[in-house]
């Protein structure tokens, strides 16, 4: 067609030249080797494709799989300190002061437990017991006197998250470990769980 140009406001028209027609393009071999360089880009974006599903799966099935609980027997204090109901509080007072220790499991005569005793339920008596010489007559009191016998306990293989839970609700700081026969095999307090934190961080309390 003719090509159209405006010169100074006056429109020229220059016809076009012929153009002979072109020879129709001829493919050379390299076509084949184009569809074998997609073939095998192809195969290498199927192969990452099932690398990375694989690795997702791998990674959700890991994020989902449950962690291991940490339980009371991973915690707690064993062998544990006792006394039976009929010690005297100062037995008590001497063996929390030379064990360093602040509270006891109190059992029975049969070796259940049926209270616990701490240093606040003995915080009382503290001028009489630390009287070497003459202590005061509360020396002789029997632990039946003063226990807690409202005792909250947990077996070894509780979970320390419900055990948390509990001293927090109940405003504890130990709570016993019994047996199946209700005999104490550890003592747990909230200085063990807050020395766990602090030794064996990151500490898995809660799956």
């Amino acid at each position: 067609m003719p090509i159209i140009r405006a010169v100074n406001g006056i429109i020229e028209t220059y016809p076009s030249d012929p153009v002979s027609p072109r020879p129709p393009a001829t493919r050379v071999p390299s076509a084949g080797r184009e569809d074998h360089s997609k073939g095998q880009e192809r195969q290498t974006a199927d192969h990452a494709a099932r690398l990375a599903q694989q690795a997702y799966q791998q990674q959700t099935h890991q994020a989902t799989e449950p962690k291991p609980a940490l339980l009371a027997q991973d915690l707690m204090t064993s062998p544990v300190t006792w006394l039976p109901s009929s010690s005297t509080l100062l037995e008590a007072w001497t063996v929390m002061t030379r064990k360093g220790i602040h509270h006891l499991p109190v059992t029975s005569i049969h070796g259940t437990v049926v209270g616990m005793i701490s240093n606040l339920e003995l915080l009382p008596y503290a001028r009489e017991l630390e009287s070497v010489d003459s202590p005061g007559p509360a020396a002789e009191h029997k632990l039946a006197r003063v226990m807690n016998s409202r005792v909250l306990s947990a077996t070894p293989t509780t979970e320390i998250r419900e055990i948390a839970h509990i001293m927090l609700d109940e405003h504890v700081n130990a709570i016993p470990i019994l047996d199946s026969s209700r005999h104490p095999v550890g003592i747990l307090t909230t200085s063990d769980i807050l020395r766990a934190i602090v030794h064996r961080s990151p500490l898995e309390l809660w799956t």
